[in-house]
């Protein structure tokens, strides 16, 4: 029997305490138990995906800390408890004796309390599903990644630990449309149940801080302030009650239920599918090879206390115009797939300003940070504004009404502390690095268009083929990048931010002509003499050399410390 606390199922680099390669490089195989209480030896989990590691936090690591030990009462206790750097004796004490009291909660494989599983679920005919059903990347059904080796026709055995771990990744990110019918769900029609949404995970952009140890990234994810209500519980402690089952907060029944959450722990552990493990004895051990995985809990609506998205927060007007005025003020906000974390700072960067307090009946569009970058915020000062935060961002993009997985996004930025500072210097620094990159794209984009209509032919659609921007744009990503790692060193000093700013424009402006030459060296002919054309009533003449011109006054316009120096010098 696997208990997911003692058995060593999940994999952990080792944190950087030597100088020694082979020491800063090594792995462990850790059960839950070990992972927490010395959370301050592992420097991150390693993962088979990367939409892998949220699921592990939210449905399991994070919910036994809270539970155990509460959430920081405000920001004095978050800080005191981020600066300790590792679980006090009493709160290793507090953890273990948790650990103790629901060790049979967390057995794998129990036959009457599986974690996170329903015991004996099954179909009227008895069907089992290969376990790839759990896999986001294997071959199943409609979802067949591409170049994938493997069809559904062949067995795929897991580990116990590999089980555990898309266990997780399923009730947070599977996909939509029909489940299996189990017997025991009244909603249970022809064998199959339908509007399924995706997992809770999936219907966000997933924006996750991430510190130096596990210790700092379970302390980072856990946002201090409202106490836990009596009624939030995570979701194995939901399945009994003094030993009987409580029907009405149940997750280890074939039914399911629409509901909002009912808090913190409730919404980390949110069971969005019924699912059994079929396990068998193999050459090899224990695998599992059949699952069954049928249709669980829905949440009404994305709550505002969900930690690890940011939002989009629409205008009265435009909620008035959506829904008659009843429209949610906000919404989550999604990640694009192909599009780099840093062209997002504004949403990650929308934080409240003092005297200028954000909530549901915002009258103006835009966007919102997570509650957990927003709290970092509050306690930037506290904290070494040197400390190298990274935060990690995961979705995933799905296709034919959500039935599929389409592409998987993910991407992890340096953000300094001094940028959650909505009046302070780096803030506008990254802003104004970010805008320009995009006013960049924009403008080799213009030049691409002004030469194709010189050669009397259309610019590229903007949904349609590679734009040149686009190649820019990746140009740009590592220099963006490396701006953000130096604003980090220099803090709020005015001076070398504007050095950085100067400094990321020369650079930028010479991978922007590289662009820019590439497009005029592919010019048709035709383009040095251009051509008229007539629109609005109005003549426009294309040209080559009016296209170029326009082009450099457009960088000066968005370069504008790289213009002055270059006109001085």
């Amino acid at each position: 029997m696997c208990n997911l606390l003692d058995s060593p199922w999940q994999s952990a680099r080792v944190a950087n305490r030597d100088s020694d390669a082979g020491w800063r490089n090594a792995v462990a195989e850790v059960g839950v138990g070990s992972l927490l209480l010395d959370a301050d030896q592992f420097q991150d989990l390693v993962v088979d995906l990367p939409t892998q590691k949220p699921a592990i936090f939210r449905q399991l690591l994070l919910p036994i800390v809270v539970a155990a030990l509460g959430r920081p009462a405000n920001a004095a206790a978050w800080t005191a408890m981020f600066q300790a750097g590792a679980f006090s004796p009493e709160q290793r004490e507090a953890l273990t004796a948790y650990l103790d009291k629901h060790r049979h909660l967390f057995n794998l494989f129990d036959p009457v309390q599986p974690f996170a599983q329903v015991a004996g679920l099954h179909t009227a005919k008895g069907e089992t599903k290969g376990s790839a059903l759990l896999v986001a990347t294997a071959a199943t059904g409609n979802n067949v990644p591409l170049f994938s080796s493997r069809s559904e026709g062949d067995p795929l055995e897991l580990t116990p630990g590999q089980a555990a771990r898309w266990l997780l990744h399923t009730h947070c990110w599977d996909t939509a449309a029909i489940k299996t019918g189990a017997v025991g769900d009244p909603r249970v029609k022809g064998g199959k149940t339908t509007g399924n949404p995706v997992g809770p995970l999936g219907q966000l952009g997933v924006v996750m801080p991430v510190g130096r140890t596990v210790y700092e990234t379970l302390v980072l994810n856990i946002p201090f302030g409202q106490p836990l209500l009596s009624d939030d519980l995570p979701q194995w402690q939901r399945r009994t009650t003094d030993g009987k089952v409580e029907e009405t907060l149940s997750c280890a029944t074939p039914a399911w239920q629409t509901r909002a959450s009912r808090g913190l722990l409730d919404l980390w552990t949110w069971q969005s599918r019924r699912i059994r493990l079929i396990p068998e004895e193999t050459a090899a051990g224990v695998r599992v090879t059949r699952v069954i995985v049928a249709a669980g809990d829905r949440l009404e609506t994305t709550p505002d206390h969900e930690t690890h998205t940011a939002w989009i927060t629409d205008s009265t007007a435009s909620r008035a115009k959506k829904a008659g005025g009843a429209a949610s003020a906000v919404r989550p906000r999604r990640h694009q797939p192909g599009r780099a974390a840093w062209r997002g700072l504004e949403a990650l960067l929308a934080l409240d300003r003092a005297g200028d307090q954000r909530d549901a009946t915002a009258t103006r569009p835009g966007f919102h940070t997570s509650v957990l970058l927003g709290r970092l915020g509050e306690v930037r000062e506290r904290m070494s504004q040197a400390y190298p935060l990274q935060v990690e961002l995961t979705g995933i993009a799905y296709g034919n009404q959500s039935a599929v997985i389409e592409d998987i996004f993910f991407d992890e930025i340096p953000l300094p502390l001094t940028a959650l500072n909505p009046d302070g210097i780096v803030y506008g620094s990254l802003l104004t690095a970010v805008d320009q990159a995009e006013k960049l794209a924009g403008a080799v984009n213009n030049l691409s268009a002004d030469l194709r209509r010189a050669a009397g032919t259309d610019p590229i659609p903007w949904d349609k083929g590679q734009r040149p921007g686009d190649t820019l744009l990746h140009a740009l990503d590592p220099l963006v990048r490396r701006l953000m790692v130096g604003l980090r060193r220099v803090g709020e000093d005015f001076d070398q931010s504007e050095q950085g700013l100067e400094a990321w424009e020369h650079q930028a402006g010479r991978a922007t002509w590289k662009v820019a030459e590439q497009v005029l060296s592919t010019a048709a002919p035709g383009v040095f003499t251009g051509r008229s054309v007539t629109k609005d009533g109005k003549e426009h003449v294309y040209r080559l050399s009016t296209a170029e011109r326009g082009f450099r006054d457009r960088m000066d316009a968005i370069l504008p410390r790289r213009a002055a120096q270059r006109k001085s010098a």
